[in-house]
């Protein structure tokens, strides 16, 4: 059995980052008239899922942003979002974590907390106390990473950046440092993706 060299294999950070934007063009970028969950109408739409939840790409996601919180400095013990964009982030960087060596979880927030079982609005292993990030796949207005720091502080977690993979530039980066009053990191802009 030889190894596989390609660059999605490799754990050089530019190669992975080089690959993942690739994909990204590739397989998420969709040029049509689209409106948002924000209610924002826009001419394209950038369907991250379809990366996230891709064999090859997922990996790179979990390293790319494993790297991109490295770089910026930013401590953390867990990280996750408001389920669904954020559940495959959370995981892809868990994994890569786990694989570098690093004990990080992942934490899914529910929009609202159960109404059952333990009425947790937060699942995974308890955030309480620990230096988190909340993370997202992409963010127009902010809102959904805004109801994660706020459901994570309600259950005791230390909310210590926001980060996402695609930037839309549309004001998110203004509201959640604003809002939330924590660094906004994101690994792509809009303009690296051409729709700049």
């Amino acid at each position: 059995m030889t190894a596989d060299t390609s660059p999605a294999d490799t754990s050089a950070p530019a190669a992975d980052r080089a690959r993942l934007l690739e994909l990204i063009k590739e397989l998420a970028v969709v040029h049509e008239k689209v409106t948002l969950s924000s209610g924002v109408e826009a001419d394209y739409y950038i369907d991250l899922r379809r990366i996230t939840l891709h064999h090859e790409a997922s990996r790179l996601v979990g390293r790319v942003m494993l790297r991109l919180l490295d770089d910026a400095g930013i401590e953390f013990q867990s990280a996750g979002g408001l389920t669904m964009g954020a559940d495959p982030v959370g995981t892809a960087l868990m994994h890569a974590a786990s694989q570098a060596g690093r004990p990080i979880d992942a934490f899914v927030v529910r929009k609202t907390s159960k109404t059952h079982g333990m009425g947790r609005q937060v699942e995974g292993p308890d955030v309480a106390g620990r230096p988190v990030v909340v993370l997202e796949d992409t963010s127009t207005t902010g809102g959904s990473a805004l109801t994660a720091v706020e459901g994570v502080r309600k259950a005791g977690g230390d909310v210590r950046a926001v980060a996402v993979i695609v930037d839309r530039n549309t004001g998110s980066r203004e509201r959640i440092e604003a809002e939330a009053g924590v660094p906004y990191l994101y690994a792509f802009g809009k303009e690296e993706l051409g729709l700049g």
